[in-house]
């Protein structure tokens, strides 16, 4: 199959969402298409239709839309009458996605000769089964595109077994892998950031930069998740994906446009060139913990070993820190070090980047630590600051850190798009730039596989720390050993 080469096509678009009735669906993916719906970034004739196995016709799924999926728009968004005209779009359609009749009547309700984006937000384990039953109901067509959920399978040969099963249908661009932290404004900024402004480039490279920290802290627990999570932990939840993704941007080298595969080209090449961990390695180098009970948010919580559907022996890592190199000249003997965990003391996510202190010391009282940081905030705010040294006033050479602040928020006025509706556009109009190729998925999963195969021979449980706090102190020893500490 010859997939179109245009960005925009020009049909009727019908927007397929399978786990239509879902959490993710509700939360995220119908307020994002209302936000896209608002402010005229869909075609002009669009048709979003949810499937399930629920026994609803429309105006049961209208309802049910409304008392769980209304609420997660935020209020200065929201617009009766354009709720209304949103509402026209939607449709419902019963689906079990093991009965071939039933991809039959979605395809009597897809309009014929429409461009349709298929969303799966399902279980990895259900793609197989509906791309064969998609295709064999005539749905699939050179300008159909598949949107692929996290997590791509639980390792990489998984992984391998669902790119070739969705392959025999899609063509490699047709389709879209999703992580939805490269839609995040900050994360697509730091593309700009790097390589849009020529006094950086020169410092971006060891021995200029001493250190790497990026940080996904959740202050939430598993929640209605510790089912599904309590088989995947936090290595294949946030580190395999979302955190390899960041430091694929920050440790890129420049691109030779912003085509989708020059970008997707040099990310390949960071992970290739990721250090592999042997189990001496991970023994010294990763530290995984679990939240026990504390206080997160001003209320008691639990342990991860009370929450609901977690077996008591569990020893299933709810944070991860780690020590990673890459192989390259650029960033020969730089660390990075990654951290992730739920309930921690707050939700953070960023990146610092380590500057090297100056060679000789001119100013006998400067403070110890580091003289330059650049601190990229994605969440829950959206900032790049750059912390220098400069002269407090008075008499004498005291000197104090001082940040100069990029506000992202104040500096651009115009509304800043949601991840989600961001790259819901991006599908629609066929730019894969800020999706993951197949061979990314594959070498992320190649390099994270020992590291959880090692776990397993090393049979450790897992370092406890206290719900609201930063980790097991563990991860600050991975730190301190190296003459470095966690920015928080």
């Amino acid at each position: 199959m010859t997939p179109s080469t245009d960005t925009d096509t020009g049909l009727p678009l019908d927007m397929i969402i399978f786990g239509g009735m879902g959490d993710l669906a509700m939360r995220k993916l119908l307020p994002a298409l209302y936000m896209a719906f608002l402010h005229g970034n869909l075609p002009s004739h669009t048709r979003i239709i949810s499937t399930g196995r629920q026994e609803f016709d429309r105006e049961a799924y209208l309802r049910f839309v409304e008392d769980n999926s209304r609420s997660f728009i935020a209020g200065a968004n929201f617009n009766e009458k354009t709720w209304d005209g949103f509402l026209q779009l939607l449709e419902f359609v019963r689906l079990d996605v093991q009965a071939a009749p039933d991809f039959s009547a979605l395809a009597k309700a897809s309009e014929p000769g429409a461009q349709r984006v298929f969303y799966l937000s399902t279980s990895p384990s259900l793609f197989t089964t509906i791309c064969e039953k998609l295709a064999g109901a005539g749905l699939v067509d050179a300008n159909a595109r598949v949107v692929l959920e996290k997590p791509l399978g639980h390792d990489l040969a998984s992984a391998i077994e669902i790119n070739e099963a969705v392959g025999k249908h899609f063509a490699e661009s047709q389709i879209y892998r999703i992580d939805h932290y490269l839609g995040k404004e900050t994360v697509q900024n730091l593309m700009v950031l790097r390589f849009g402004n020529s006094i950086l480039e020169p410092l971006w490279r060891a021995p200029n930069i001493s250190s790497v920290q990026i940080t996904v802290a959740e202050e939430v627990g598993v929640g209605s998740r510790a089912g599904f999570y309590d088989s995947t932990g936090a290595m294949r939840d946030m580190v395999q994906n979302h955190l390899l993704q960041l430091l694929c941007i920050v440790a890129m080298e420049p691109p030779t446009s912003l085509s989708p595969d020059a970008v997707r080209d040099e990310k390949l090449k960071v992970l290739r060139s990721l250090r592999r961990l042997k189990l001496a390695d991970i023994a010294r180098d990763t530290v995984r913990g679990q939240y026990v009970h504390g206080v997160s948010g001003n209320q008691e919580v639990n342990g991860y070993l009370e929450e609901k559907n977690v077996p008591p022996d569990s020893k299933t890592e709810t944070f991860v820190a780690l020590r990673a190199h890459i192989d390259t000249w650029r960033w020969s003997k730089v660390p990075f070090y990654l951290r992730t965990g739920k309930r921690m003391a707050r939700r953070s996510s960023k990146i610092v980047v380590e500057f090297a202190n100056p060679p000789f010391p001119l100013f006998p009282d400067m403070p110890g630590g580091v003289a330059n940081r650049l601190v990229i905030e994605l969440q829950p705010e959206e900032a790049i600051k750059l912390q220098i040294m400069a002269k407090q006033p008075g008499s004498g050479m005291q000197m104090q850190q001082v940040a100069l602040n990029l506000d992202l928020q104040s500096a651009f006025q115009q509304r800043r798009a949601e991840a989600y509706e961001r790259l819901l556009i991006d599908v629609v109009r066929g730019r894969l730039t800020h999706f993951m190729r197949r061979d990314e998925l594959e070498a992320a999963w190649a390099w994270a596989d020992p590291i959880i195969e090692g776990w397993g021979l090393l049979d450790e449980k897992p370092h406890p720390y206290a719900a609201g706090s930063w980790g097991p102190a563990e991860s600050f020893a991975l730190l301190a050993r190296d003459g470095f500490a966690w920015v928080e």
